[in-house]
């Protein structure tokens, strides 16, 4: 299965994405697509709709630090945060549905999620730092919320001609 990235502009990136129910080998073969994409595009993370798939699939690496170059690729299916530390952190974040373009983004330090993986069964994990980061900007990603969203309205400001011109070219 080929996936192709969506860019900011397309209108999938803005819907909540369905929740998945058939948990078949189309689903597994969608998620191993997704992690090899992921990888291809030098991304942390990818939501379904990013390759523009109507299903609350994430896919993320299970970072310990900015630079772990050994994280495992965990698959979410219908991923939902339970709990969030009131400690927050602010980094960098960029996606690869808005390429060329970074911000700084608060996002709680710890959170449990609760998510199915491929087979249905079900699971609850903690994630802290930057695989709770990761997490969250992938959940968003199926809620229609993008990393953009957080930024302060001086800064979409300076932002809006360039993300005008992706919205309008893509990233070619």
């Amino acid at each position: 299965m080929e996936l192709t990235l969506r860019y900011y502009g397309d209108s999938i990136l803005r819907r909540r994405a369905a929740e998945v129910r058939d948990f078949d080998a189309e689903l597994r073969s969608l998620a191993e697509a997704m992690i090899e994409t992921m990888y291809v595009e030098a991304g942390v993370g990818l939501a379904a709709p990013q390759v523009g798939v109507d299903k609350r699939v994430l896919v993320a690496l299970q970072l310990t630090s900015p630079d772990d170059e050994d994280a495992a690729p965990m698959v979410m299916v219908n991923p939902e945060v339970t709990e969030r530390s009131r400690d927050t952190w602010v980094m960098e974040e960029g996606c690869l549905s808005i390429p060329g373009i970074r911000g700084d983004v608060t996002r709680a330090e710890r959170i449990r999620v609760r998510y199915q993986d491929v087979g249905g069964a079900e699971h609850v994990v903690d994630a802290e730092m930057m695989y709770a980061r990761v997490v969250q900007h992938e959940i968003d990603h199926l809620d229609g919320r993008l990393f953009i969203d957080y930024l302060s309205p001086a800064t979409k400001v300076l932002l809006k001609p360039r993300l005008k011109k992706l919205a309008e070219h893509g990233a070619g």
